[in-house]
């Protein structure tokens, strides 16, 4: 997966979570924060390993 399509699927996950945060799912969008945080971290881990 390229660079372009890992930050769209990020800023999906991350604008879906603030969506969620603001109509009151409060749970939901916990999880889509976390899972954005970790797709990041790992996603930028995988970057430096190379």
């Amino acid at each position: 997966m390229n660079d372009f399509k890992a930050d769209v699927i990020l800023g999906l996950i991350f604008m879906t979570g603030i969506f969620g945060f603001i109509s009151g799912e409060f749970i939901i969008s916990t999880v889509l924060f976390a899972s954005a945080a970790i797709y990041s971290n790992v996603n930028l881990t995988r970057r430096l390993s190379k």
